[in-house]
């Protein structure tokens, strides 16, 4: 009889092991995006030119890891080359295209990536440069 005792209180144990507190992570494994660098920062430039970067998109996942949109937070930022799928262990380029146009001081643009990463389902990358007008020459006096 104690034995049979034993043996039920080891069953009840292994079951609440089971259980899942409640807003716990999902165990290991899918698809798992890293971006490389995750942010960037073009430093100095100077207005009406584009200031281009490339980014690396990986699966550190065990799953296909799909990107369903890459979106940019204004006109003068475009985000293209990449590839929708990315298998386990793969890479994607994202090549992104920031125009200063007529902006002067600090500029803060993002990429937005949604992918099907459980973890992170929206991606931000976020860049940064200090724009300046072009330095203009003096004319010669005589």
């Amino acid at each position: 009889m104690l034995m049979a005792v034993m043996v039920a209180g080891g069953a009840l144990s292994a079951g609440a092991d089971d259980v899942k507190p409640e807003g716990a992570k999902p165990a290991a494994g899918g698809p798992r995006i890293a971006v490389e660098p995750p942010s960037f920062d073009f430093g100095k430039a100077v207005q009406n030119k584009t200031l281009q970067k490339e980014f690396s998109i990986r699966n550190l996942g065990d799953a296909d890891l799909l990107l369903d949109s890459v979106t940019t937070s204004c006109g003068c930022t475009v985000a293209e080359g990449y590839s929708k799928v990315v298998k386990p262990g793969a890479s994607t380029r994202l090549l992104v295209s920031l125009q200063t146009r007529t902006s002067s001081g600090k500029l803060q643009k993002s990429v937005l990536v949604k992918s099907n990463d459980p973890a992170k389902g929206l991606y931000e990358l976020k860049l940064e440069a200090t724009v300046a007008p072009p330095e203009t020459k003096s004319p010669e006096t005589k």
